[in-house]
């Protein structure tokens, strides 16, 4: 990964995304999820804070989701990671030449994107996956900076 000027912005607003503590209801969220694991994941570690994107800064795909889900993403710490919809994105990405693997489990699983970047308009896992408005609101700030950064318009 070189360090565009592209990628030193895009690593500034992840550091910003991570310490971001704007919806005391999130943050609470996933700390609580990340101390109370489901029986499944009761030995590993959660991220538990919320997510910064992640992919190549020359995307010509961008995928939007609208949250990380409590014990996929907010578990390993990226987006579309660790769960289902994580393996269904991961082998249509690798199918369409997006991606260098076809699955999606953990950070360190070695998944690079060729020209995609995954982000999300809420970047901590939302109780029964429904964000309020104040909670997006808050979290397009993020999401703007990295529209601006990767010049996308959705």
């Amino acid at each position: 990964m070189s360090c565009t000027p592209e990628r030193i912005l895009l690593n500034r607003v992840s550091q910003r995304v991570i310490h971001c503590r704007l919806c005391p209801r999130l943050t609470n969220y996933i700390t609580e999820v990340g101390q109370n694991k489901v029986r499944r994941f009761r030995h590993e570690n959660y991220w538990a804070k919320p997510l910064p994107s992640f992919g190549d800064v020359k995307a010509k795909l961008l995928i939007v989701g609208l949250a990380p889900a409590a014990h996929g993403d907010n578990r390993t710490g990226r987006m579309f990671t660790g769960d289902s919809s994580g393996e269904w994105v991961a082998k249509v990405l690798f199918k369409t030449g997006f991606a260098n693997l076809a699955t999606s489990r953990s950070k360190y699983d070695g998944l690079i994107l060729n020209r995609a970047y995954i982000t999300a308009a809420v970047k901590c896992a939302p109780p029964h996956n429904k964000p309020t408005l104040e909670e997006v609101s808050n979290c397009s700030q993020h999401l703007c900076a990295e529209l601006r950064i990767l010049d996308k318009t959705i």
